[in-house]
């Protein structure tokens, strides 16, 4: 019996989320937010956390700064029951990465330093530790420039010792989409990106394009819509569900809890329908508080929540080929 369900190695930094900002920002004013939130950041954190708030066992590897930021992250996983003993703190001038959100009504700017984000690398991982677990999840492929050339060889070792893995790439600040991803395809059970972050891999415009030329590549591939939900594929087999409507409070996480909900009901053997179901109702239950973790951490919150949103029925669709 392995130790973890999931292990996950990764970027871990806080979010400060500013709310109420005005229309414009024009240089050299003092412009004022009406509100702020310091929080658990980084997508891979936020897995984690979501992940061992929903029951999962979780184990989490990264490299961080010894610094008072670094310290409040680890704080926070390890409340939440995320084993975090093989988290590398690295003295200064190594500092633990920040990302600054400026949210708007209908937009947002992500201003990230990637301080130790970017130095992770496979000399910093125990694969022995990594491979007690029956998953592996890996997220933010582009922000991870250390680590990025060595993901083949992480894939590998841990693909030969039995694990399933996922990838959620997220975006690519440079906004080029290569780094070797589609080289991993071929150990990747389970891939998970957004809309446009799938069209943008393929070089298409197209959707239906996108994904028909993922599930060729990879078992089963989950994108998520937004607002109209979440699809998957699994070779011609095609399931869709919509999204779970409640009055959003911010958006930060969401699609990164809806990794959580989705492989936690992927790992317990679940169906297509109801690992996308779990999925939406992650994050759903995401955008009711600030942040991504901030709506898991408060039991009483989570729990309400899933006893009033229950699950989301989900539809087989015939898969269209381009």
């Amino acid at each position: 019996m392995p130790r973890f369900d999931v292990t996950i190695a990764g970027e871990l930094n806080l979010d400060l989320i500013l709310y109420g900002l005005p229309a414009e920002m024009p240089a050299e004013r003092e412009l004022l937010a009406e509100q702020m939130v310091l929080t658990l950041g980084s997508s891979s954190a936020i897995v984690a956390h979501n992940l061992a708030c929903l029951g999962s066992r979780v184990g989490f590897q990264s490299r961080i700064g010894d610094d008072q930021l670094g310290q409040i992250a680890l704080e926070r996983l390890e409340r939440i029951g995320v084993d975090i003993s093989r988290v590398r703190r690295i003295p200064f001038p190594t500092q633990t990465g920040m990302t600054v959100i400026l949210q708007r009504h209908r937009e947002r700017n992500i201003l990230t330093y990637p301080g130790s984000i970017a130095e992770l690398t496979l000399a910093d991982l125990d694969l022995e530790y990594l491979g007690d677990s029956r998953h592996l999840h890996l997220s933010s492929f582009y922000l991870q420039k250390g680590l990025r050339p060595e993901v083949g060889k992480l894939f590998r070792e841990l693909k030969a010792a039995g694990l399933t893995i996922s990838l959620d790439t997220n975006d690519d600040p440079d906004d080029l989409w290569q780094g070797g991803l589609q080289d991993l395809f071929a150990y990747v059970d389970v891939f998970l990106p957004n809309a446009r972050e799938a069209c943008k891999i393929v070089q298409t415009h197209d959707l239906e394009r996108a994904v028909s030329r993922l599930a060729e590549l990879i078992p089963l591939v989950v994108v998520k819509l937004g607002p109209d939900g979440a699809m998957a594929q699994r070779g011609k087999q095609r399931v869709v569900s919509p999204a779970v409507r409640v009055t959003a409070v911010d958006p930060v996480g969401a699609g990164d809890s809806f990794d959580a909900g989705f492989l936690h009901q992927f790992l317990e053997g679940a169906d297509l329908a109801t690992c996308l179901a779990a999925g939406n109702l992650a994050g759903a239950l995401s955008t009711t508080a600030p942040g991504g973790t901030e709506a898991f951490r408060d039991s009483t919150h989570r729990e309400r929540f899933f006893r009033e949103h229950g699950a989301v029925r989900a539809r087989t669709d015939p898969v269209f080929n381009p």
